[in-house]
């Protein structure tokens, strides 16, 4: 039985036939409408979300399966009332698969230690694998490939999303890199940073580091930037940070420095006028929505590759 904690538990085969699958569940939804009957997934939200919930409950009930939402701020488990241990053990017993969108990424660990059905981490402070899941798919799809892709990542780089996107580009043969201050508080983990390059080396992709907005677009197939502003950062912050990532927006100049064809992606939300202008994400390059929608389809994708592989197919 597989879990999904990080893209680094599964292998780039794994991840491409799962992609592959992604591509034939949104040409042909109808083939799959009876792909999770009787089946449950139960998700576990610690963190807010619009687009895990509604992808993922969207995507159960678009296959014949049903979906329960569980607000951990209204639980014995939130209120340090019951444990993780406690708590997996017994919906194990109920339900097919979970799926936990925490803050701590040791407890999606936790989780999966003790379960006995399949876990898919929606999102910890550590990684973000069904998004870049979703990236990737929205990558294959305008481009064509992945492999020999150059994707360029700039703003605020201390995060799930940009450590999974250096994973997913490691594992799938595409370059990466990422544009950051150079402060460790806003650049990739070091354990990020030495996995991704250890994958990058047997996949045949590379993986760098730039405090220079510029050098990291220069040529790119893909600018990707993400919020300034996560759920977890105080407001009082807000002025610093403007001032900090601002060489890091992308702009309308900053795009012109990537391929004439390239794509501009934000995984959602977004502040126009923060990590990216109005006329970035709202313009001829952008594919933001396109991303979004592709949550849907990659997880489902995810979901059914977890079931074959735990045998509850």
């Amino acid at each position: 039985m597989k879990h999904l904690l990080t893209l680094c538990d599964w292998t780039p085969e794994d991840i491409l036939q799962t992609l592959d699958l992604a591509l034939k569940i949104k040409a042909e939804p109808d083939a799959y409408a009876d792909a999770m009957h009787r089946k449950t997934l139960l998700m576990v939200f610690e963190k807010p979300s619009l687009r895990t919930r509604v992808s993922f409950e969207t995507g159960m009930t678009r296959m014949g399966g049903h979906a329960i939402y569980y607000d951990m701020s209204t639980s014995p488990l939130g209120a340090g009332k019951e444990t993780l241990h406690d708590t997996i053990k017994s919906v194990s017993r109920y339900v097919t698969m979970v799926m936990a969108r925490l803050y701590d990424h040791d407890h999606i660990e936790e989780l999966a230690r003790h379960a006995e059905v399949p876990v898919i981490n929606g999102l910890t402070n550590y990684a973000h694998p069904c998004q870049i899941m979703a990236d990737l798919l929205t990558i294959l799809e305008k481009k064509k490939r992945l492999k020999g892709i150059k994707v360029a990542y700039v703003g605020d780089s201390n995060n799930n999303v940009t450590h999974s996107l250096m994973f997913g580009c490691a594992m799938t043969g595409a370059d990466i890199t990422v544009g950051c201050p150079e402060s460790p508080e806003y650049a990739p983990q070091e354990k990020a940073v030495r996995e991704a390059t250890r994958l990058s080396a047997e996949n045949g992709s590379t993986v760098s580091i730039t405090h220079d907005a510029g050098e990291a677009v220069d040529g790119a197939d893909v600018v990707y930037a993400d919020s300034w502003m996560s759920y977890h950062i105080p407001q009082d912050k807000r002025e610093e940070r403007i001032r900090i990532f601002h060489p890091y927006q992308v702009n309308e100049a900053l795009m012109k420095q990537a391929a004439p064809d390239a794509i501009f992606m934000n995984c959602l939300p977004a502040m126009r006028g923060y990590e990216q202008t109005a006329g970035v994400i709202d313009g001829p390059q952008s594919v933001v929505f396109d991303q979004a929608e592709n949550r849907l389809h990659a997880q489902n994708a995810v979901m059914l590759s977890l079931l074959k592989s735990a045998g509850r197919t």
